[in-house]
Formats: structure tokens, C-alpha cells, sequence
């Protein structure tokens, strides 16, 4: 298990964990559908994320979870675009 803030930042989605942690209690990231108010709600693989990004939304399956943040292509193994 991990936190939402923590697995945005390691999966390389905010800079900062403090921009991760702003984004889900601004409203823009919703959990499986339901939108988060707390940065530690707890995140699992199989979990789906809607990500507001400016004008734009993405949703993402949660794959796997990270114990630190790595490299890009690191990142990217702990998600996939869902469609």
C-alpha cells in the first residue's frame, strides 16, 4: 500500500510531492471514480486514477508501487493509460 501523493510524485505525475499533495485536495484527482480530499488515501495496483492535468484528463491504472522515485522509464512501469 501506498500513499496517493507519494505513488503521484514516484510515478513522476507532479514534480514535487507538495504539487501531488495539492493536486488531490484541489478536487483534481478522483480514486476509482470517487473524488480523494485526503493526499493519504491509500492506492493499490488495479486501482484507477483520473488525473486533471490543465484542460486535459487522464486515467491511469495503478500496476505496481515504488519505494522511492526513479528514473523515467522507471516511472513508467507502474502504470498503464487505461482507454
Amino acid at each position: 500500500m501506498s500513499r496517493l501523493d507519494k505513488w503521484l510524485f514516484h510515478a513522476r505525475f507532479h514534480r514535487t510531492r507538495t504539487v501531488a499533495q495539492e493536486a488531490v485536495t484541489g478536487g483534481r484527482v478522483r480514486l476509482n471514480g470517487q473524488r480523494v480530499a485526503k493526499p493519504g488515501h491509500v492506492v493499490r495496483p488495479g486501482d484507477i486514477l483520473t488525473l486533471g492535468k490543465g484542460a486535459d484528463v487522464l486515467v491511469v491504472r495503478v500496476l505496481a508501487l515504488a519505494e522511492r522515485r526513479g528514473s523515467a522509464s522507471e516511472a513508467r512501469q507502474l502504470y498503464e493509460i487505461a482507454e
